[in-house]
């Protein structure tokens, strides 16, 4: 069975919480062996509080995994010395949720686990623990020197990919560009044929209320998104299509049209996905050399 690194995410969230209640689940122990990549005490101390009796087997950070396992291991980095608010940003659980994720590629790269898997961190609390990443998909691509990535979800058939990740609103519409548009589509051609196994049909999102109405609200679909589109189908030979009116293509997608949808910014994609699927979709990050999948959710301080 793969071996999964699973990331504890902040611990002043409920990382730890979903971790325990995911592995008590029998079906998904008889599926992969997980690897927790954490605080062994305050697993220990959250699965005391969910009244879950919870066994995992404990190795101690340096130490290499055992080959073979029933329980969960616990590599325990012993990283939360000191008192942390629950449910608010802090220094000490930002840089801790970073160790963790550190770690887990490095793990990786020793072949000690196949994928990752993230639990929720929060992006202030890594800024206060001295991390200039905003996300987990920025981080990964540090750590592993990757340079063509892209943020993805996949919520049933619906599969979204991002052209702007966490950027402010008015840098995202400003990124909208044919060069830009002709990469993306030709990286979401090439990795999600390789991770589905098949030929995928994409489509493309407009960035204006429907798709601009031919011009009426908007120029970008006819400047930039059409003919990046037209260029990735005649030159390159992909099954592309759009723009499409942002208000009706997840839903087309979700319904299987098609294989994914190319998002112009992030709550483009996300408000679609989370209403669709909340809770159900995994975020993937395309372009790694490793797996990572994550939740759709976040840390929960409230």
């Amino acid at each position: 069975m793969p071996k999964i690194g699973i990331t504890m995410g902040d611990p002043a969230g409920i990382g730890a919480e979903i971790i325990i209640k995911a592995f008590s689940d029998v079906e998904l122990k008889s599926i992969c062996q997980a690897v927790i990549i954490g605080d062994a005490a305050h697993i220990r101390k959250t699965a005391d509080e969910c009244e879950i009796d919870f066994e995992f087997l404990e190795v101690a950070s340096g130490d290499s995994i055992p080959k073979d396992f029933s329980s969960p291991v616990v590599y325990n980095l012993d990283n939360l010395k000191g008192d942390f608010p629950i449910g608010e940003e802090s220094i000490l659980a930002g840089k801790a949720s970073a160790e963790y994720i550190e770690t887990a590629v490095k793990l990786w790269e020793e072949q000690e686990i196949d994928a990752i898997t993230t639990a929720p961190i929060n992006k202030k609390a890594l800024a206060l623990g001295g991390y200039g990443f905003p996300g987990h998909t920025e981080f990964l691509a540090s750590l592993t020197g990757t340079e063509e990535f892209a943020m993805s979800f996949f919520a049933e058939k619906l599969c979204v990919v991002l052209l702007s990740i966490h950027v402010p609103l008015k840098e995202a519409i400003e990124g909208v560009r044919r060069n830009k548009l002709v990469e993306l589509i030709r990286f979401t051609n090439r990795e999600l044929s390789r991770l589905l196994k098949k030929d995928v049909k994409i489509a493309v999102s407009g960035l204006n209320p429907h798709a601009s109405e031919d011009g009426m609200f908007g120029d970008e679909e006819a400047l930039e998104i059409e003919p990046a589109v037209a260029e990735c189908r005649e030159q390159h030979g992909i099954d592309v299509s759009g723009p499409f009116s942002a208000d009706t293509v997840f839903l087309r997608g979700f319904d299987g049209e098609f294989d994914a949808v190319v998002a112009c910014y992030h709550d483009q994609a996300t408000i679609a996905v989370k209403c669709l699927s909340f809770g159900a979709s995994v975020n993937v990050t395309l372009g790694l050399p490793l797996i990572r999948t994550s939740v759709d959710h976040g840390t929960a301080f409230d």
